[in-house]
């Protein structure tokens, strides 16, 4: 019996590297295109759980009978969910907060298999930042690494410099908990 068609439900680039980590290749990469803005009071676990859930079920229902992974990330300093910086202003207000501080990073999975069975889980890694010098924000600002990341950071580029430590998955960090990823697919039906 073949292998499930595989469905990655995410346009991010790291994602893909990471799913190559596992020796998995996707058969189709189709993005979903959803509101991600947070519901009124929703705190981050819930609101990155529902945003995994709603993509992984818009890309489902275009891919009948393959199995779709859906991931989303975010970076929360207590009940605030930090942005994706999608420019420098943004960049720079994320940096501030988190310089000199922990934070959590929420990374929500949800796998449809192939009989169209929903399954879900959480990563959570908490990571402490030293504290930013304006020359440290300033450089990495110009760095560009920023653009697009939750909370206005990628911890796998220059940014590793300014973290004193964290605990959990550092793949999760990036977007994708590898641990996690692999046990959900091989209860799909996929092996990597």
């Amino acid at each position: 019996m073949s292998a499930p068609r595989f469905i990655l439900a995410s346009a991010s680039p790291r994602r893909l590297e990471l799913l190559g980590r596992l020796g998995l290749s996707p058969d189709a990469v189709d993005p979903a295109d959803i509101d991600e803005t947070p519901l009124k009071a929703e705190r981050p676990a819930p609101h990155v759980a529902r945003l995994a859930a709603e993509k992984a079920a818009a890309v489902a229902a275009r891919h009948p009978g393959a199995v779709v992974l859906a991931a989303d990330t975010l970076v929360a300093a207590g009940l605030r969910i930090l942005p994706k910086a999608e420019d420098e202003q943004t960049a720079r207000a994320c940096l501030k907060l988190l310089s000199g501080r922990r934070h959590q990073v929420l990374t929500a999975l949800t796998v449809v298999d192939a009989r169209g069975v929903a399954r879900h889980r959480l990563n959570r890694s908490t990571v402490r930042v030293a504290r930013l010098e304006p020359a440290d924000v300033d450089a990495y600002i110009a760095s560009g690494e920023w653009n697009g990341k939750a909370g206005g950071y990628a911890i796998q580029g220059r940014f590793e410099a300014h973290v004193q430590w964290m605990e959990g998955s550092f793949s999760g960090i990036m977007g994708l908990p590898l641990a996690d990823a692999r046990a959900m697919l091989r209860t799909a039906g996929l092996n990597g």
